[in-house]
C-alpha cells in the first residue's frame, strides 16, 4: 500500500469464523478508512446468515449492501427481496430491521455504512473483530490478547467486555471472566441475554456469580 492508494483482495482479508457463522473481510480496518465503514461478509453454505438480523438505531448508520457472488434473500422489516450478483440494497432508515441469508454456497455481500452528515466512527462490533478468527481456531489466548488491546482503547464498550469474558472463560480465568461479564451485563441487557445460552460460558456456568449476573 502506498500513500496514495492500496490494493488487496477479499480472499486475502477474510478471517476464519465459527461453523455456520458468516466469514468477515475487514476492508475498513485494512485500509484504515476513516470516512465510512466497509466490509465483506460471506456465507459458506446455503442457509447461513450472511448479514445477521440487526438494526442500526444505536449507530444511526445508513447502510448499502451489494451482492458480489452467490444468491441471498434479504428481509427488510418483514419484506423479502431476492439478491443476485449485482443487486444493491440501500437501507436509509437506521430503525429498519435487516437480514440476509445465503441461498447458495459462498454468497458474498459488500456492506458499506456511515451516519449521514457526521464524522464516521467505527461500530462497536468492529472493535472486537480482530479476535473473532482466534475464536474459530480455538486460540483463546490470542483472542484475549486482541480484546485486551481493544478494551484499553474502549474501556466501557459492552461488546468488547463480553467477548473478552468469553475468551477468559474458555481459558479458565474465572475471576476475570466473571468481572468483565458483569461490567458488560450492567451496561447491556442484550449481552446479559446472550450469556444465558452462550456455550463459551459453559466453564463458568455453575458459578453462583454467573447466575447472579445473567439473572
Amino acid at each position: 500500500m502506498t500513500d496514495g492508494y492500496g490494493i488487496t483482495s477479499v480472499d486475502e482479508l477474510e478471517v476464519a469464523q465459527l461453523a455456520g457463522a458468516a466469514r468477515w473481510a475487514g476492508i475498513r480496518r485494512h485500509f484504515d478508512i476513516r470516512s465510512f465503514g466497509v466490509n465483506v461478509w460471506a456465507g459458506a453454505e446455503a442457509g447461513n446468515d450472511v448479514i445477521g438480523e440487526h438494526h442500526e438505531r444505536d449507530s444511526g448508520h445508513e447502510e448499502l449492501y451489494v451482492v458480489l457472488s452467490g444468491k441471498a434473500t434479504f428481509t427488510l422489516d418483514g419484506e423479502t427481496v431476492d439478491g443476485t450478483p449485482g443487486t444493491i440494497v440501500f437501507v436509509r432508515d437506521p430503525s429498519v430491521t435487516r437480514r440476509a441469508v445465503a441461498d447458495e454456497p459462498e454468497t458474498r455481500i459488500l456492506a458499506v455504512g456511515a451516519k449521514r452528515d457526521e464524522v464516521f466512527e467505527p461500530s462497536a462490533w468492529e472493535r472486537s473483530a480482530p479476535a473473532f478468527g482466534f475464536f474459530a481456531t480455538g486460540e483463546y489466548d490470542k483472542a484475549a490478547e486482541a480484546l485486551e488491546s481493544a478494551l484499553a482503547e474502549n474501556p466501557d464498550d459492552p461488546g468488547v467486555l463480553y467477548n473478552l469474558a468469553c475468551a477468559e472463560s474458555m481459558l479458565g480465568r474465572k475471576t476475570d471472566a466473571l468481572g468483565h461479564l458483569r461490567r458488560s451485563a450492567e451496561q447491556s441487557q442484550r449481552h446479559r441475554e446472550f450469556a444465558r445460552t452462550d456455550t463459551d460460558f459453559d466453564p463458568i456456568r455453575d458459578e453462583p456469580e454467573f447466575a447472579e449476573i445473567v439473572g
